[in-house]
């Protein structure tokens, strides 16, 4: 993650464009801020969502609210609550998501 040249800034997430993207099951709602190279996401699952790909970006990734179930490739499966965090490399262990009671997360990559 590389911020140079990054000028300090705020972001008011509700005023953020909301975009929308179908999981295997569910809905992920995204709203989303690009600073040079780095992304940075407030996301939000429906209950019941499953991811419809496996992810190989790196992230570091906090739940703000409610529960994160993520699997690796290998079929390791971590469940996280709110108020804690991962964080994995790009091109580390593939990775995908799903939640049955909602989640919102604070996402950076």
């Amino acid at each position: 993650m590389d911020m140079t040249g990054v000028s300090f800034g705020t972001t008011d997430w509700a005023t953020v464009p909301v975009s929308k993207h179908e999981g295997e099951r569910g809905t992920a709602t995204w709203r989303t801020r690009e600073f040079g190279s780095v992304r940075v996401r407030m996301v939000e699952y429906s209950p019941g969502y499953t991811a419809d790909h496996w992810c190989s970006r790196g992230h570091v990734l906090l739940v703000m609210e409610g529960s994160l179930t993520t699997e690796l490739a290998d079929g390791t499966i971590v469940t996280i609550n709110a108020g804690s965090s991962y964080q994995v490399g790009d091109d580390m262990e593939q990775h995908r998501s799903s939640t049955e009671e909602g989640a919102r997360l604070f996402v950076v990559d």
